[in-house]
């Protein structure tokens, strides 16, 4: 098995806010994201911290907020 990448592209995941949910996915994916995750609010999740990785918090498919991780 290939060892998780320690490097994540230099995005602000603020710029994602805002956008419709399969807009921010596509754009993430396109920017070097391996790992986008897109979540609705309140959904419990673990809190490690996996470099690559981005988060959405998604209302009414809309991106409402974004981080790393």
């Amino acid at each position: 098995m290939a060892p998780f990448s320690t490097s994540e592209p230099d995005d602000d995941p603020e710029t994602y806010v805002g956008l419709p949910q399969a807009d921010a996915e596509e754009r993430a994916r396109g920017r070097g994201w391996t790992t986008v995750r897109s979540l609705a609010p309140g959904t419990i999740i673990t809190m490690e911290y996996r470099a690559g990785r981005l988060n959405f918090e998604v209302k009414d498919g809309t991106v409402t907020r974004s981080w790393k991780g």
